[in-house]
């Protein structure tokens, strides 16, 4: 028999309530779906940024506009207004307002949980994170060798990659890095397979990968994560090789349980970290 599930935003799970904007949320196992209403007048940057940090939303939404008109700024300052039925695939890094005299209606099945976390748990809390940062090696010289266009352009492919393989591996994005990214998992294996399905995307073309896995507590902020922590793990992906995976000490510990399998790569001394730090490569996924 077909186990069916039968939910309705009549009666969300949870609602949200800022200024000029409404957000129920329907939870269906790992997937939340939210109906989002924003008034006339509301903005990001005026009505959350306050709240959250942050210059840009770093959250990517997925979804269909119901009624009204939603505008979306760029860092670049590209525009773009979506109406009503317009299905929405709005990445990271971007201002949202809402266009016109008319509320704004939009479903949210990607995006609206670590949107909206913060003003369900509180504006701050501390939680147990897997960290996942990635950088480009040598990008620098590659964007020289390429010229702007075209290292923009492989760049927007080697991000839309490395995004698909978040969503494989239940990833949560926090936010790009110039040529690199940050991401939380539930568990280090995670983590762990999605960079190695990262470091495949940039091969491909013909880019090469450095990564840090690291476990700690973090303070999470808004859709922000911060504390040592992530200063850690961002050094630990610092101290890595050409297309290595670094991890640190108790990484190891934690992953090494379900038969991942590492290399030593000694002590190191990292900027602005007290003591020696002893780091492993992950080595034993198939490429």
């Amino acid at each position: 028999m077909v186990d069916a599930v039968v939910k309705s935003f009549r009666a969300p799970d949870e609602v949200v309530r800022l200024p000029k904007l409404t957000a129920e949320l329907v939870e269906l196992g790992e997937l939340t779906v939210s109906r989002t209403v924003s008034e006339p007048g509301w903005r990001w940057s005026e009505h959350v940024r306050p709240s959250v940090g942050g210059d840009w939303c770093q959250v990517r939404h997925v979804g269909v506009l119901v009624s009204g008109q939603l505008g979306i700024l760029f860092p670049d300052g590209t525009e773009v207004v979506y109406g009503p039925d317009d299905i929405l695939d709005i990445p990271p890094g971007h201002d949202g307002y809402t266009v016109g005299d008319e509320p704004c209606v939009q479903i949210d099945w990607a995006g609206n949980r670590p949107f909206f976390a913060s003003f369900l748990i509180g504006s701050r809390s501390r939680v147990l994170a897997t960290l996942l940062f990635t950088d480009l090696v040598d990008s620098t010289a590659v964007a020289a060798r390429l010229g702007d266009v075209r290292w923009r352009e492989l760049l927007s492919t080697h991000f839309a990659g490395a995004r698909a393989e978040l969503e494989r591996y239940g990833g949560r994005e926090v936010k790009t890095t110039g040529d690199g990214l940050l991401a939380t998992f539930d568990s280090p294996g995670q983590a762990l397979r999605c960079a190695v399905a990262i470091r495949r995307v940039a091969n491909r073309d013909g880019l090469h990968l450095r990564a840090g896995v690291h476990v700690g507590e973090v303070d999470v902020v808004g859709d922000d994560v911060r504390g040592v922590t992530v200063h850690e793990a961002s050094r630990i992906m610092s101290a890595a090789g050409d297309d290595e995976i670094l991890v640190s000490d108790l990484t190891r510990a934690l992953a090494g349980s379900s038969g991942l399998g590492f290399q030593d790569r000694g002590t190191h001394t990292m900027k602005g970290l007290d003591g020696e730090w002893r780091l492993a490569a992950f080595v034993s996924e198939t490429e």
